[in-house]
């Protein structure tokens, strides 16, 4: 669910987009972009999806002079940047809640860090390939430098656009060069990519360095600074709502019902496919994929049943294993679910006679004799859910109060 937002800062209008999970909202997020990008840029959109998909709200808006928003980017800086922010935050307190959640992408990370401690509700900060300093933005047209300094401003080009850059701009640079990340008192996630060839991993560095417990780094491996791939960005906003779940406990005046040991509890979440799964000690979501007319935001009714399976089995085989001291190093179970044809049945001609099937394949690791191998596969066969799977089940349904 998305909308259209609007508010106020330094006199100009400033728009954006709040993207809310249809019920059962867990916490806000406030997104800040990259320098001179803006709230549509691809990364930005995908990874609000992703974390709304998993229950946060988020909001991205473009900053003073950009996108859809008022203003002109010649008069701004990065101390408008963050006033720009704080008047986000606003906007959430009084029409939401404050976000308890700082994602900044680039110089947006460096501007989280730099307006975290005047968000007291905030639990996390997350900063993906953010420079350590405001100032490293400047390296991106070193070449103006003097000619901003000698008439003032300089027509730049950054990306495939240009803009105008003032020397005020610099000069709010220099009195911003100190940001206290260790006295951030905030828990801290920073995401780099090794190779990055806009803001160096080393950036990342000097953040995790300064920055005091608690404080994670997750490198991107292969991904690019603007998080092109689709594939990236998914992967940043899985690890964020993972991460930053241990720090934001619960839904906004959720309160969380008692599920009993060995019982699971099944709600639909936004009157669709998407349904939160509970057990005394766990929250999950099952879903349909998008080719079916679901988000993706969980695991599929059957991929449920194959890692029940598979779950079971690798534990069961890791007990044996244990019980008789085999060299039993590591298991590997992979499963699929299949519909065949009966060849022979007295029930061919009717429709729908198909035989359920799941092909398991089992890789087992160690020095292993090829008997305890044979061994292994025996007992695979007697996990309980494979038992189960094989005995007279009787589902017996009730209507619920």
């Amino acid at each position: 669910m998305r909308s259209k937002v609007e508010f106020t800062s330094n006199g100009h209008v400033l728009r954006g987009l709040l993207q809310a999970p249809e019920s059962g909202v867990r916490a806000y997020a406030l997104f800040a972009h990259c320098f001179t990008c803006g709230k549509d840029i691809a990364a930005a959109s995908r990874i609000a999806r992703a974390l709304t998909r998993r229950g946060i709200a988020v909001l991205r808006f473009d900053f003073t002079g950009l996108g859809s928003s008022d203003g002109d980017f010649a008069n701004t800086n990065f101390s408008s940047n963050i006033q720009d922010l704080l008047a986000a935050v606003d906007y959430l307190r009084e029409n939401h809640a404050a976000p308890g959640l700082l994602v900044g992408h680039s110089l947006g990370g460096a501007a989280v860090l730099a307006m975290a401690d005047e968000v007291p509700e905030a639990r996390a900060v997350v900063t993906i390939a953010a420079p350590y300093r405001a100032k490293h933005v400047v390296r991106h047209f070193a070449a103006s430098l003097n000619e901003i300094d000698e008439q003032g401003e300089a027509t730049v080009t950054l990306g495939q656009r240009q803009f105008r850059i003032q020397k005020q701009f610099l000069e709010d640079l220099e009195a911003r060069e100190h940001t206290d990340i260790g006295g951030l008192r905030k828990a801290l996630l920073i995401m780099h990519s090794p190779l990055d060839r806009v803001v160096p991993i080393d950036e990342a560095e000097k953040i995790y360095t300064a920055a005091r417990h608690p404080k994670s780094f997750v490198s991107l491996d292969s991904a690019d600074h603007l998080l092109t791939d689709k594939g990236d960005a998914s992967y940043v906003a899985g690890v964020i709502a993972a991460w930053s779940s241990r720090y934001l406990p619960g839904a906004l005046g959720e309160v969380r019902p008692a599920v009993g040991k060995g019982h699971v509890r099944v709600e639909e979440k936004n009157h669709k496919f998407t349904q939160v799964v509970l057990s005394d000690t766990h929250r999950w979501q099952a879903d349909e994929p998008l080719a079916m007319g679901g988000d993706d935001s969980g695991p599929d009714p059957y991929e449920h049943l194959l890692a029940a399976l598979g779950a079971c089995t690798a534990m069961t085989l890791r007990m044996y294993a244990e019980h008789k001291s085999m060299p039993l190093e590591h298991v590997r179970v992979e499963l699929q679910h299949s519909r065949e044809h009966r060849q022979d049945c007295e029930d061919c001609d009717k429709k729908g006679a198909a035989l359920e099937v799941i092909e398991r394949g089992i890789s087992l690791s160690g020095d292993l004799t090829a008997e305890q191998r044979a061994r292994l596969l025996e007992i695979a066969d007697k996990c309980p859910v494979h038992r189960t799977l094989h005995a007279e089940l009787d589902v017996r349904t009730r209507v619920l109060d």
